[in-house]
């Protein structure tokens, strides 16, 4: 059972059940795996949590 875990920032429900729907589809065009195999975990990490280039992404 393949699982996929994705981290970014927060994003509009709409948005992560499109990106789901599509990395499932994804598994199963590449492994022939049946989509009830597939799991995608998304953690969310707010602005004030993430960095990068030596700044917090909210500060940008």
């Amino acid at each position: 059972m393949p699982i996929v875990t994705i981290q970014q920032g927060p994003r509009d429900v709409a948005l992560k059940r499109d990106l789901v729907r599509r990395v499932t589809d994804a598994f199963v065009d590449a492994y022939g795996v049946p989509a009830e195999t597939v799991q995608v975990w998304i953690h969310e990490v707010p602005a004030d949590s993430w960095g990068a280039a030596g700044k917090l992404t909210a500060d940008k």
